[in-house]
């Protein structure tokens, strides 16, 4: 039996079905699609457990390279989100057990400073004042999130920060809904809280208006006044 005879298209969605199709017949086109739709969400997931930039991508190149060779056991009893959540998931849970193996025999060793997750400016024009607000208030939702349970961080990094639903949610994570539910509760108090701890600092530069807007508005003034410069 060939690959496409073992996954049924009436299992899933049909495109989606046909694309999966393509992929395990390895049409490069389908392959790169189905990676670049699902991608950010995956990647998301790695991180909220690794805790690391670079060994989050390391690890979701592993579970691409995994969920491929699999992919002829995909026949659609779940949505192929969750199928590669899983997967995915699964290697970095794996990751982390290997790096808890490897601290107990060898002699620890100060952690390297995590790499900061860019936060790309939405035009090239931007105040760099109001960018640089933007990236204090993420960085400290990062830090913010980094530092829960990972059982909430999870939760948390699929409900709130990739907009998952309770259900898919919960399939992805193999939760009830309910726990789902109750984590996420918890998850938002402790972000919260430690928000609400730290944020006195950064708000102090809230609403900046300096560097170009600033200039911007006097130049207008001065020209309304007509005064030589």
């Amino acid at each position: 039996m060939s690959v496409l005879q073992t996954i049924p298209l009436s299992t899933a969605d049909g495109e989606e079905a046909a694309l999966v199709r393509r992929a395990a017949a390895n049409d490069a086109e389908a392959v790169r699609r189905i990676i670049k739709t699902h991608n950010q969400r995956l990647y998301r997931l790695v991180r909220a457990v690794l805790h690391s930039n670079s060994d989050a991508e390391e690890v979701l190149q592993e579970a691409w390279l995994h969920a491929f060779a699999k992919l002829a056991s995909f026949h659609g009893e779940a949505a192929l989100s969750t199928w590669l959540s899983r997967i995915a998931l699964n290697a970095a849970l794996m990751r982390v057990r290997a790096q808890k193996r490897q601290k107990r025999a060898m002699r620890p060793v100060p952690p390297a400073q995590a790499e900061i997750i860019p936060f790309p400016s939405s035009s090239s024009t931007a105040d760099p004042e109001r960018v640089m607000a933007q990236r204090q208030l993420l960085d400290l939702v990062e830090e913010a999130t980094d530092a829960l349970p990972e059982s909430f961080r999870l939760v948390f990094v699929a409900r709130v920060i990739e907009g998952l639903g309770v259900e898919e949610t919960a399939a992805s994570l193999d939760l009830t809904p309910a726990t789902v539910k109750t984590r996420l509760h918890r998850a938002r108090k402790l972000i919260r809280a430690s928000l609400e701890e730290r944020i006195g600092p950064v708000m102090m530069d809230a609403f900046p208006f300096a560097g170009k807007r600033c200039d911007r508005l006097t130049e207008a003034v001065i020209a309304k006044l007509d005064l030589k410069k």
